[in-house]
């Protein structure tokens, strides 16, 4: 089925789909699901992945104008220069990506360049490095990547490192250590997004203390509403949005739902709970609640878990989100927040730096 079909299937589906806006999703990790399926192959993503949560006519039908492309590692299985080998092959694979579907596609650095892509039609893509290991404690790797395309870098995968301690690993720095404030104050310079999924409390409390500009959380959930240490608790998430930045809600069943939390740690017995569409749309009108509606965003995590909420299976169901918020009164302008108008104002923040970085100016 074309891209054009499935637009159109979308559009019957949701009478308002149309007048939806936008989606500017925060954590898709499609490079290492291709890298584990697919060979790093790029020919498959325009014509459908059946295995796979995205792909263009899916992301078409979803009304996606931009997105992160998660650059992962699976820091238990490779380490050190291994880690660097697998995400230069996984930047490699996003710039494939674009080249090959021009029409589809444009890289983009800046929020300029990402509304430009949008306003061309194109979904503008943009590339998060999900693990400060990934870096093998080098600066110089850091700003690297940063010249490769990559805009933001998760502190910490699941695994806590040597200079900053993750939410589901024992701590080490109890936060931040003093390399860990060096790596977030040359992320700052040079323009690069700090972003707090996966780490701890410690660690997100240290580096908003040590963070000179607005930082976003690619994919996470309120914990308030599901007791999970991936997800952040009241007082970040008004830290979060009271210097600027934005949290961005994961999808996840097990982040979303706490009766789905409870059945995965008692073992997965049995039928899985159902999670829903409004279980995701609590969670945003949690931390809007909480920290201002300027202060929420959506980071699915597509192709980095299983499964997903019902009527949110794959990249094409976001338009039932927003039709869900609408349906509670958010107005046209709020949605614009939410889609895509709040991680684009926290990324221009950073563009000046990263400019005057790749110009040589700092």
């Amino acid at each position: 089925m074309s891209s054009q079909s499935l637009t159109d299937s979308a559009s019957a589906a949701f009478p308002a789909a149309a007048e939806l806006p936008l989606v500017f999703d925060g954590h898709n990790d499609l490079a290492w699901a291709c890298r584990e399926h697919h060979d790093y192959r790029v020919d498959g993503v325009g014509t459908g992945l059946p295995d796979l949560h995205t792909d263009l006519p899916r992301l078409r039908a979803g009304r996606v104008g931009g997105q992160f492309w998660s650059v992962w590692v699976d820091d238990e299985a490779l380490h050190g220069a291994e880690q660097v080998t697998a995400t230069l092959e996984q930047i490699d694979f996003v710039h494939r990506l674009a080249a090959q579907y021009p029409d589809d596609l444009q890289l983009a650095r800046t929020a300029a360049e990402a509304r430009q892509a949008m306003q061309r039609g194109r979904i503008a893509s943009l590339i998060g490095i999900e693990g400060g290991d990934q870096i093998d404690e080098s600066l110089g790797v850091l700003r690297s990547y940063a010249r490769l395309g990559a805009r933001y870098m998760t502190l910490t995968w699941a695994q806590t490192i040597p200079w900053a301690d993750s939410s589901t690993d024992e701590p080490r720095s109890h936060g931040l250590s003093e390399f860990g404030r060096e790596v977030v104050a040359e992320m700052n310079r040079i323009g690069m997004l700090v972003d707090l999924a996966h780490v701890s409390d410690a660690t997100m409390s240290d580096a908003l203390d040590a963070s000179t500009l607005p930082v976003l959380v690619s994919h996470s959930g309120a914990r308030a509403l599901c007791d999970h240490p991936r997800n952040v608790p009241d007082e970040l998430i008004r830290r979060i949005g009271a210097s600027g930045g934005v949290h961005m809600v994961a999808f996840v069943p097990s982040f979303v739902s706490q009766a789905r939390r409870d059945w995965v740690i008692g073992g997965e017995q049995g039928e899985p709970p159902m999670v829903t569409v409004a279980d995701v749309a609590d969670h945003i009108e949690h931390v809007r609640d909480l920290a201002g509606v300027d202060a929420v965003g959506i980071g699915a995590d597509y192709d980095g878990t299983g499964s997903m909420p019902s009527g949110l299976d794959d990249v094409s169901g976001y338009p039932r989100l927003l039709a869900e918020l609408a349906d509670r009164g958010w107005s046209h302008a709020d949605l614009d927040k939410v889609a895509h108008e709040n991680v684009l104002r926290v990324l221009e923040a950073s563009d000046a730096n990263h400019l005057a970085f790749l110009a040589g100016e700092r």
